[in-house]
């Protein structure tokens, strides 16, 4: 009884408040420090303290509520009576007042809220210092004034009220002054007028100036002042001021008005002459907005319209307007302007719409619950026009088709002020329509008439009323096995109409635990995913359900079921059966020869296990055969260039994605003896001088060989193949070296040649040899004779020994020799007519002779063509030229037919050119090629082979040392010289197969 008897007062309070204007007013100073108690709507009122919820809608930031008391309190924000827009344009004298306005819900029945406006008189304090307009004030006084003449001062203002603004002045003078001036303060509709009095008499010719202090003090407790520096200027005569026709003028101007408007015109008479009655006007001591809205014309004393005029921000203007004449010593008078400005309808009206009680408002949207029941506020909508009469008397709709209307929130608003409740007038629901935009239109009644209009989104908030539905109910999927712990397998989805928390969903997997320690759910997404690896052929189907719960209350659930089909992946790499393969084949094998074969499985199934080998990087020199893992070289090893070849086999499946590995492959090229030893040292044309006395195991000569081969085709052994009847030398068959066996007569000296074969320990073996002359004598002192000998060993067939002078056992057989040797002669005589009988034939078919590039007649003098597939200097793969195999003692004869000779062994070695003539004891070294096969001439000549082929042309010798020649000039000594040359008449000087 007692609760509704308090509610009875309640409504009656508000309703007697909202009734009568100005029924709730406070009153407060201002600049109040924070959380200050200004009153208490539920105290002060008679309004309920408890069920109900105060708030405040109009007054921030200058006011707070207490929402359950209602009391009111000031903010952080000061309230600055002279900076409160609502009380800058009020008149002094009148009252300040800042209004506020708070709504009452009532939390027990849940009715819409009540609206109690109300005002707070701001009251003034004294904190502002009275001001005059500049430091300095001058005022001109003509010298002949009379004594109590009275002349104005200029004005100081305080924007305090008029009780704690101006209150009185005060003039200080200096001796001079204090006899001439004083002051007088009058009071001028509510304000004082300072006044200076003259006291005496002037004299311009004395002194024409004098400087007094004016004080302005307001009447604040305590108060305050200022001071400027008032300046009294004397001037000449002048008899008469001017007079107004009016002490006050009145006039209206419309706001809006353009710039150059006439407003009135001010109006004074002077009764002098000349210059002293000529009138000027001017605006006096106009303060702002004055000077910036008006101006006055000089001359004729019509005031202008200057600067834009508008009645909302000043609706009136107060000012004095000074007439001065034109004297020497000229007379001014004042009077009072008022300019009041009327209301055009130039403002549409404002639609300000806000929140109300318990809905709240952001950035235009306000929220309401679909249950809320019909005739809930939404928002409070305050409509107002800031013109005035009709002008601001405005109507105000809601547009559209929408469930709202406004009533009215109050009695108490003024015309151009209107509030409202925007209600809802049906019941509201969410999963139908979930936000509205409300429109709302305001019309003053001007003419022409000016709207404006705003709108609020209203949006429905949801009640948990709606069970999530999953779509589909039931979810299969794919997926591959061998999976990454966490990978995502799927995503349950479920909607709820609702929304907010009520449309949340928590996902949970419905299953026993093997399935769970197997898959987990996004409790807020609905990703389900693989808590372990799964095996297909563990098992290939996996069936549980999910469900979805929201977060309303009370909660709702929806249901579905998840398939989870288990397919084979590709998750295994090739793998090869051994980690690295290592393969050992012999050179010169033909192309397209298998090296190796490798093995490799892949575990998967299908396209997975499908494997296609490839060589990484592919050189083009090795293949692989897919299905059966050879590898097949694409080219002919030869060990001396390569000996081994590195490289990868890169396995791919056919997966997708394909999977691959790799494995390192070696394949070693195995060494074949297929290249000759090569001589380096000695030259075959050179020699090394003996001394007779030289003692056994003396060092001689070392021979100097190398192998391209390796291993056993690389090792050499050395020994004497001829040239060494008398065992005076042996050769070490390690090193080569070559070292006297044993102490040398005299039948040991002369030239001695060695011939030294070089065997390497390959299957088949291969061999070279090499010349090595060794002469036998105390000193050289013919050179050239040593040179010819070693000349004639050259062209000395290798199974005839040179070993020594050969006159020792053959002192007997002296004669025979010459008689040989005239027969010898003779036979050359008769060889050399025949050749140049044949040549001249020649000569006459070819007519021009050899011609290049035009094939030679068959020539017994050519050499024999080598055979076609001889290799050249180098072989196809850069290789020294290799010797052919060795020959047995009874081919020695016919290899000799196709020889080539060129002494070309040392780099520093001379042109040798042999003598046309020899010694009757000279060798049938004609007949012996003539035998055989006739040579071109033979050009010997020094050649700079390669480091890797030095003294090459005598190297490649063939076992019969078979020189190798080239085709000579005319100035070459050749074997045609010799050809017919023969000692058949005489026995040799050598028996046992010895030549000299």
């Amino acid at each position: 009884m007692e609760q509704i008897f308090q509610a009875v007062l309640f409504w009656v309070a508000v309703l007697h408040c909202g009734s009568v204007e100005g029924s709730i007013l406070y009153r407060v100073q201002e600049e109040q420090p924070p959380n200050t108690l200004i009153g208490s709507l539920a105290a002060d009122q008679g309004l309920p303290d408890s069920g109900h919820l105060y708030k405040l809608e109009v007054g921030a930031p200058y006011l707070r509520v207490d929402g359950k008391t209602g009391e009111i309190f000031t903010t952080e924000i000061p309230i600055d009576r002279e900076t409160l827009r609502d009380c800058r344009s009020v008149t002094k004298g009148k009252p300040c007042y800042l209004e506020f306005e708070v709504s009452v819900t009532d939390l027990i029945q849940n009715q819409s809220p009540r609206l109690i406006e109300g005002r707070i008189e701001v009251q003034d304090i004294n904190d502002n210092t009275p001001q005059f307009p500049t430091s300095v004030l001058t005022i001109s006084v003509p010298e002949n004034t009379i004594m109590g003449a009275l002349f104005s001062i200029p004005l100081a203002t305080d924007r305090d009220s008029e009780r704690n603004g101006v209150a009185d002045y005060a003039l200080t003078a200096g001796p001079d002054a204090a006899t001439l001036f004083g002051l007088q303060v009058g009071n001028d509709r509510g304000g004082k007028l300072p006044q200076l009095i003259v006291l005496g008499n002037l004299d311009r010719e004395l002194k024409d100036s004098y400087d007094l202090t004016i004080k302005a003090v307001d009447g604040g407790n305590p108060q305050r002042y200022s001071s400027a520096l008032l300046r009294v200027v004397v001037t000449d005569a002048n008899d008469n001021a001017p007079k107004f026709e009016k002490s006050t003028y009145e006039a209206e101007v419309s706001e809006n008005s353009p710039k150059g408007h006439s407003i009135l015109q001010v109006k004074a008479n002077d009764s002098d002459m000349g210059s002293n009655g000529e009138i000027e006007y001017t605006l006096h001591q106009a303060v702002d907005p004055v000077p910036r809205l008006l101006q006055i014309d000089r001359p004729t004393g019509i005031i202008y319209v200057k600067g834009p005029l508008d009645r909302e921000e000043i609706n009136s203007l107060s000012f004095y307007v000074v007439a001065r004449d034109k004297g020497p010593q000229p007379k001014s008078s004042k009077t009072f302007v008022t300019i009041e400005v009327t209301d055009q309808n130039d403002n549409a009206p404002a639609v300000e719409i806000r929140g109300i009680g318990l809905v709240t408002h952001s950035e235009g949207v306000a929220n309401i619950s679909e249950d809320m029941p019909v005739g809930t506020a939404v928002a409070l909508v305050q409509v107002s026009d800031k013109d005035e009469g009709e002008n601001a008397v405005v109507t105000c709709v809601v547009a559209g088709d929408v469930p709202f209307q406004l009533r009215p929130a109050g009695d108490s608003t003024t015309d151009n002020k209107r509030k409202y409740f925007l209600q809802t007038t049906t019941p509201l629901d969410f999963e139908r329509v979930r936000d509205y935009r409300v429109e709302i239109v305001a019309v003053d009644s001007g003419n022409p008439a000016l709207s404006s209009t705003n709108s609020l989104k209203v949006q429905v908030t949801d009640v948990n009323d709606n069970s999530p539905i999953f779509s589909p109910t039931l979810f299969e999927v794919d997926f591959a096995e061998e999976n990454q712990p966490g990978e995502k397998v799927l995503d349950v989805t479920a909607s709820d109409a609702d929304s907010g928390t009520n449309a949340e969903l928590f996902y949970n997997i419905v299953a026993d635990s093997f399935i769970k320690g197997l898959f987990e759910i996004d409790p807020n997404t609905g990703e389900v995913r693989a808590r372990t690896p799964l095996d297909r052929e563990h098992k290939e189907r996996y069936e549980f359900r999910v469900t979805a719960a929201d977060k309303g209350s009370p909660v709702h659930k929806g249901t579905a079921t998840v398939v989870v089909k288990v397919h084979d992946r590709n998750d295994n790499d090739p793998k090869f059966m051994l980690s690295g393969y290592s393969f050992s084949v012999l050179e010169n094998m033909p192309p397209l020869s298998p090296v190796g074969m490798v093995t490799v499985q892949d575990m998967d199934k299908g396209e997975n296990a499908r494997v296609h080998l490839s060589v990484e990087p592919d050189s083009g020199k090795f293949v692989v055969q897919n299905g059966t893992g050879t590898i097949l070289s694409s080219i002919s090893f030869d060990r001396e260039k390569e000996s081994s070849y590195t490289f990868r086999l890169k396995a791919v499946d056919a997966g997708e994605p394909p999977r691959s590995s790799y494995v390192g492959v070696t394949i070693n090229v195995l060494d074949e003896n297929d290249n000759d030893p090569v001589i380096t040292k000695p030259s075959n044309s050179s020699f090394r001088r003996l001394s007779p006395l030289a003692s056994p195991d003396s060092h001689v000569e070392i021979v100097e060989a190398e192998d391209l081969d390796s291993g056993p085709n690389a090792e050499l052994v050395f020994n004497i193949a001829g040239g060494n009847p008398y065992q005076l030398f042996r050769i070490s068959p390690s090193s080569g070296e070559i070292t006297l066996a044993k102490e040398m007569t005299r039948k040991h000296s002369g030239l001695h040649r060695l011939v030294v074969r070089v065997s390497d320990r390959g299957k088949p073996q291969r061999h070279a040899t090499a010349l090595v002359h060794i002469y036998v004598n105390e000193t050289i002192s013919n050179v050239s004779l040593v040179e010819g000998l070693v000349g004639h060993s050259l062209y000395t067939p290798l199974d005839r020994d040179i070993a020594g002078d050969p006159d020792s056992g053959f002192a007997a057989h002296r004669s025979n020799i010459l008689f040989g040797s005239l027969a010898g002669v003779a036979g050359v005589v008769m060889l050399i007519l025949v050749v140049v009988f044949i040549r001249h034939r020649i000569q006459r078919e070819t007519k021009s002779g050899y011609q290049a590039g035009k094939k030679e007649t068959k020539d017994l003098y050519a050499p024999k063509q080598a055979p076609k597939n001889a290799k050249g200097k180098r072989g196809r793969k850069g290789k020294p030229q290799k010797c052919p195999k060795p020959l047995g003692e009874d081919e020695e004869v016919s290899l000799q037919k196709s020889l080539k000779f060129n002494l070309d062994g040392v780099n520093d070695s001379p042109r040798i050119h042999l003598p046309l003539t020899y010694s009757p004891g000279s060798p049938d070294i004609g007949r012996h090629y003539r035998s055989n096969s006739p040579l071109p001439s033979i050009q010997l000549q020094a050649q700079s082979p390669s480091a890797s082929q030095k003294h090459q042309a005598v190297q490649d010798l063939p076992a019969a040392n078979t020189f190798v020649g080239t085709g000579g000039d005319d100035n070459s000594t050749g074997s045609d010289q010799y050809s017919d040359y023969s000692y058949k008449t005489n026995q040799p000087k050598y028996s046992n197969k010895q030549d000299g």
